[in-house]
């Protein structure tokens, strides 16, 4: 695929990842040395997914080592078990629940990261809230709540409208959208103990609730790349969001079509958030909503972004975004592209909930103009579930284009060529 090639010598066991998705590991097999990772997950994900059956047909991993690491990390305890982790040369955080392992390996072992403060910060978006409000950066109106109660009349001072969510989680899961005080008692469960997702240890983890006033605006994200607390390399994206009470991203196109002065004044508001928070070295994503114009929080992750987003920098920047990455995890400053060539979008397929019969169009989609890829994540017996979060959506598509307007109108089109029906 353009531009998203990785160049990155590593020998045996240099690098040590925390916890993947199987699409990022199928990735990562491509593209580095055979046997120079070492994953790290928890004992019971390891044997939920099948893990280790799927890790030994992977060249990419040496080993996988099992480890709880979700709820609280024992760094030194881990180094005595597996004394050859000492030997990595970078480490780094393949999903949401382990930012604060990573940032702690990597601490311990004298390796650029995140650094634990940060990473702490980072996944509790009521201490990221907090943080924002002493850099004077702009928030919604938000408070920490433990009973719907609350919630309720805190949707009553700001219009009866709210944001509930969870303040540990990812990928949309637990948050929703409420219309109506009314509403937020039924909704409170799926906030305050969201369904598990297929990352997270059957141990649980603990989380709070957060009741956010709800902003009307268009979405963007952040993505930066820094080194020692220097930013190498910004980059802003335009979000596509579903309607209703559970947002979950619908697409994305890289670079932003936003005029050039809102873009910067997004970026500096990541970069102040970065340096509030000593994010030392690595990815930061983060996302806002323009209201009234001004770039707002909504939350940061320390890591690298889903949704393939990387990918779409790397096409419409013609660059190694993710070997970038890599390699600032390994103390080195790649040197980036100051502007993109072009422009990439994703867009992503839904499917209506119910048992899938047939899925049509998929060359059709492959024919349109600059489409570079399709794949479909649902097959004929499927069941689809309601959308409430990213984990049920039926596949993407990504586009390349001239411009954004081009990329997003091809992504579309490709779209609207994949049809699922269910019975």
């Amino acid at each position: 695929m353009r531009g998203t090639t990785v160049h990155l010598d590593l020998n045996r066991d240099e690098m040590v990842m925390f916890g993947a998705s199987f699409g990022s590991l199928a990735w990562f097999d491509q593209e580095l040395p055979a046997g120079s990772v070492v994953l790290i997950e928890e004992p019971d994900v390891i044997r939920r997914r099948g893990l280790d059956r799927y890790c030994a047909e992977l060249p990419l991993t040496s080993r996988v080592v099992a480890a709880e690491y979700q709820t609280g990390l024992d760094v030194d305890a881990l180094l005595d078990r597996e004394p050859g982790l000492a030997a990595a040369r970078l480490v780094m955080p393949g999903q949401e629940y382990a930012v604060g392992a990573a940032a702690r390996l990597a601490e311990r072992l004298g390796l650029p990261g995140a650094g634990v403060a940060a990473a702490d910060i980072f996944t509790d978006k009521h201490r990221m809230r907090l943080l924002a409000d002493g850099a004077g950066l702009a928030n919604p109106a938000y408070e920490l709540v433990d009973h719907p109660d609350r919630a309720v009349r805190f949707a009553r001072r700001h219009g009866g409208r709210c944001v509930l969510k969870p303040t540990r989680r990812s990928g949309s899961l637990g948050v929703q959208l409420v219309g109506d005080p009314a509403e937020i008692g039924p909704a409170w469960a799926r906030s305050a103990d969201p369904e598990p997702s297929a990352e997270a240890t059957e141990r649980g983890l603990p989380t709070e609730v957060l009741v956010e006033q709800l902003l009307v605006g268009t979405e963007h994200s952040v993505e930066l790349l820094v080194a020692d607390g220097e930013v190498l390399f910004a980059n802003v994206t335009d979000k596509r969001i579903v309607g209703g009470r559970f947002p979950v991203e619908t697409g994305h196109t890289v670079p932003s079509a936003l005029p050039a002065a809102t873009c910067r004044a997004l970026t500096d508001a990541a970069v102040r958030l970065a340096h509030a928070a000593g994010f030392r070295s690595g990815m930061l994503h983060s996302e806002w909503i323009l209201a009234d114009g001004v770039p707002t929080l909504v939350e940061c992750a320390a890591r690298v972004p889903g949704d393939m987003i990387t990918a779409l920098v790397s096409i419409a920047y013609e660059c190694d975004f993710i070997g970038a990455y890599l390699r600032v995890l390994r103390g080195e400053r790649p040197q980036l592209p100051a502007g993109p060539i072009g422009a990439a979008a994703i867009e992503f397929l839904l499917a209506p909930p119910g048992r899938v019969t047939a899925v049509q169009g998929v060359k059709a989609a492959l024919r349109v103009s600059g489409v570079l890829d399709v794949q479909v994540d649902v097959a004929v017996g499927d069941t689809v579930a309601e959308l409430i979060s990213s984990a049920q959506r039926a596949g993407h598509l990504l586009v390349w284009g001239a411009d954004q307007a081009e990329a997003e109108q091809s992504a579309r089109k490709a779209a609207e060529q994949v049809q699922f029906t269910v019975g």
